[in-house]
Parts: C-alpha cells; structure tokens; sequence
C-alpha cells in the first residue's frame, strides 16, 4: 500500500439500507456489485442516518455531527461557514477534496451577499470541496445537458427531464442507460481515474435512486411489479397516531413521480413504483462495479479507501408513507461498506453493532491520520473494522424536523404544531426504538424483537419501566452530546487545549 492513500467516498440518494440484506426487498434486489464488493470490505449492517431529508443528512454526514448541533435541520437552512467538515479536514493531511456531483448544502447568508446566486437554491457546495462536476436535481444541471446536447439530445427542464414517455408509471425515460445521470457522473469519475496520481480524495454522490422515479430502459422493467413484497402495515396505519395522515398527505405516491398527479394508492401503485425503484437501484449498482473495475484496472484498488453508503433511505409504500419523511427504520437504516486495503484479513465480515451516519467522516480522517476535531460526534469505526466483534455503540440517534418557517407543512397546518413544536427523536436500542415528539403528541414506543414497528407498545404498569428507562436514556445522550466545539479548550496565559 501506498504512503498516500486514495480516498473514495460514494453516497448513494435514497437508498434503503434492508436492500443488501436477507429481507423481503433484499431478497429480490439485485445488487450485484455491491454484493461482491460486500464481500472484499467490512459491512455494517445495523447504520443509521441520523437524520433527514437529503441536505440535514449530508451535513451530518461530511461534518460528523448530529442535526441537534449544526442545525441545517431542513433543506434550505444553512450550514454555519466555519463548521469543519471532511473537506475542510482532509486538507489538513495534504488532499484536496474532490467533489463529482453535489452536497445539498445551503449557504451561511452571513458571509456572502444578498445578491450572490448561491443563495438562490439549497442545492450548493458545502465549504472546502474543489467540485470537479457539477451535478443538481433541481436547480443546476448543465453539465449534464451540455453533454446529452452534444449528442442530439435537448432536455426539457425540471421537472419534466424525469417524466417518462408514455402514459404507463414504468415507460422508459426520455434518455437512454448510456446517457443517464448516473452514467454520465460515474464516466466523468472514471475519467479523473484513469489518469489521477495516487493520492487523492473524491466524493462520488449519485442522484439515483432518489425520485422522480423514472428509470432508462432496461432498468424501467428489470423487475415485476408482481414479483414486489407487499409494504409493511399495521393494519390501521393512517389512523394510529396523529402524526401518519399529515405524513401520508405530504407525501403520496403521486408525490414521487412526475406527470401523474391522480395516481391512486393501490397496491398496483405500490408494487409499480417499487419495481421502477429497484431498477434505479440497480442501475447505481452497474455503475459502482464500473467504478470498482477502473480501480483494479488502473492498479489503485489496494491503496484506496472505498467507503459506500447513503444519505437516507426511503419509506416505499410501508406503512402508507413515502419518501423519508417518518420515523420508521426504512427512512434511516442505510449500508455502510468500508474497504480498507491493509485489513484485507476482514474480508466479508459484518460489523452488528450500532453505528451513525457521523461516524463516516471521522472514520476517513483517522485512517489518514488527520486528528477527529472537537465539534464532531461521532466515532471512528476503523476499530471495528479491525475487530467486526467489538461492542459498539450501546444506542443511535436520530431526528427529523418536520416544520417550514416560509409556508406552515401538513403537520403544521393539521396538528397546530409551530416551528419549535413540529420534530421527533428517535433512540434506537438493540431491542427497543422510543420516538420522542417535541409537542404534545404521544411518545412511541416499538419492541423490534415483538412485533416490531407494526404494534407500538402501550403504557402500562407492566412497560412503564421500559419507558422510564429509554426516555432517560434520550435524555442522557442529548446531555452527553452538545456541541463539543469548545467544550474541551480553556483560555489562560494564551490558549491552551486540552485533548482527549
């Protein structure tokens, strides 16, 4: 191995972290590359993100914070300018951070002017990144465009680029595999890499599967949709607790794909859209295993650092709920893959403790030798990569902040809830989950060795303990994590700091 490792992190969009696992969607998945790569590397198979939607958790992600400490809570509120982030550290031990795709981050008004277009959309650049492509959904997508004009193709602009031809939910996109988003990023990285000299540090950020959900042929009809698993339900599941119907009325299946607006929510519906996600899946999948054979090809496989993973997962009918927007486990148990060339001994081994999204980072800057700052939360999991029996983490973490200071949400606008009043915390234990609302709205509590997230468990004299103990639990680990910028410097005769 190098003296200079290469860094690569790819983050997927909307990806489900049960689809590389022995579960109804894992089961009919086809993933491939992903498997294999499963197979080279260290799996983590119990990883959360520990927070949603995509920018929150992509600030999590780079900055190895939770969402209670750097507060981009939402997509659109910025990110604090000087919050140390991956790119930002990585500079530190002599990389510069490349960025193919994008980062979600919306920027610190503070310290750029009122007429500077990056405060025109959250789609932006986090602090620190050189971006080498620049990929957007919403807002900016040129040089995609630029490219399919090259070639004869005109783009309609959003959101019609990813509205099929034809009348039927899975007809093909307008543009073919060889000229999608996904494979136009991962040729623009493969060319990087095929002349790169050792020693560098990419972010590799995919779109897909993220909706629209509109697939190029062949992926469009790779799966049947009566092949799909039915989504999982409680029977009742608009009516169990006040906060489903606003959650299901925010997001319906028409909500996920484009011209379609009175698409019913049939169990046809259902299994259509989980089909067409599945293909997206494995399209991203086919991309990544390009990735992984330039590496190999080009000689650079044994001296990178290849971690996969995804911002946050995504509901796909389960319980009535689409997109990420819940509290439920499908929203936010995401894969983390990490190869690391000099344990090659770990092959194929799973990592079942508890790990978070805002380990990910600290995870890089140690294998690089950069030390972990402060203000980041999370833990470095190259230990476990070292020993996948260690015990971990006795708890994760996550939130989800469901208000809009602009125009009031469903919950908002149904419950009455305000600003401070409209998120939950979700604590997650080996057996136990506890979802905890900042209004008046009734705790739940699940039991995943019982009945899972289909039965909550009520309160009774019997489990009275039980929530005494995970709410004391919540309680603790918010006293244990807050912002740790400054929580271990103390200034006297000049500035002295004491580490850990």
């Amino acid at each position: 191995m190098g003296t200079k490792p290469n860094i690569l992190l790819i983050v997927v969009d909307q990806f489900r972290g049960d689809l590389l696992g022995d579960t109804k969607l894992g089961r009919v998945a086809r993933l491939p590359n992903l498997k294999a790569l499963m197979n080279d590397a260290v799996t983590f198979s119990r990883h959360y993100s520990v927070v949603t939607p995509c920018g929150p958790s992509r600030v999590s992600l780079m900055t190895g914070q939770y969402a209670m400490n750097h507060r981009a809570v939402r997509n659109g509120t910025p990110l604090r300018h000087d919050t140390p982030n991956l790119a930002t550290e990585v500079r530190k031990g002599g990389y510069e951070p490349l960025l193919f795709g994008y980062t979600d981050t919306a920027q610190d008004p503070r310290v750029i002017g009122t007429d500077d277009p990056r405060l025109q959309s959250y789609e932006e650049l986090m602090p620190g990144f050189s971006e080498v492509v620049r990929m957007r959904m919403e807002s900016d997508d040129q040089a995609w465009r630029d490219h399919l004009a090259s070639k004869g193709i005109d783009l309609p602009p959003y959101p019609d680029t990813y509205r099929p031809i034809g009348d039927k939910l899975n007809d093909p996109a307008i543009y073919s595999a060889e000229d999608s988003d996904t494979a136009f990023l991962t040729d623009r990285f493969l060319d990087f890499a095929s002349t790169a000299d050792s020693g560098w540090c990419a972010a590799l950020t995919y779109v897909r599967p993220h909706p629209p959900f509109v697939a190029p042929a062949p992926y469009n009809t790779m799966f049947d949709p009566a092949q799909m698993p039915p989504p999982e339900t409680t029977g009742n599941d608009r009516d169990w607790h006040p906060f489903m119907a606003p959650a299901q009325d925010k997001a319906p299946p028409s909500s996920t794909v484009e011209g379609f607006p009175d698409l019913e929510a049939s169990p046809e519906t259902t299994a259509t859209l989980r089909a067409i996600y599945l293909g997206l899946c494995a399209e991203v999948d086919h991309h990544i295993g390009r990735v992984v054979d330039k590496l190999k090809e080009t000689g650079q496989w044994d001296n990178t650092l290849l971690v996969v993973t995804a911002d946050h997962g995504d509901m796909m009918g389960d319980f009535g709920l689409w997109g990420k927007g819940s509290f439920h486990d499908a929203a936010f148990h995401v894969p983390l893959i990490i190869r690391d060339p000099s344990r090659s001994d770990r092959a194929g081994e799973v990592v079942r403790a508890m790990t978070e999204s805002i380990d990910v980072t600290p995870s890089i800057l140690s294998h690089i030798g950069v030390p972990v700052p402060h203000g980041m939360d999370g833990q470095s999991l190259l230990p476990l990569v070292e020993n996948t029996s260690a015990p971990g983490k006795t708890a994760s973490f996550s939130e989800y902040d469901m208000a809009d200071p602009r125009k009031p949400t469903q919950w908002q606008k149904t419950l009455g809830l305000d600003l401070d009043d409209a998120n939950l915390a979700i604590l997650r234990t080996d057996r136990h989950h506890l979802v905890q609302f900042a209004s008046d709205m009734p705790p739940i509590l699940f039991d995943m060795a019982r009945e899972g997230e289909r039965a909550p468990l009520a309160e009774t004299p019997e489990t009275l303990p039980l929530w005494l103990q995970m709410s004391q639990k919540m309680l603790t680990h918010r006293m244990q994590n807050p912002d740790g910028t400054f929580s271990r410097t103390l200034v006297y005769d000049g500035l002295h700091i004491a580490k850990d």
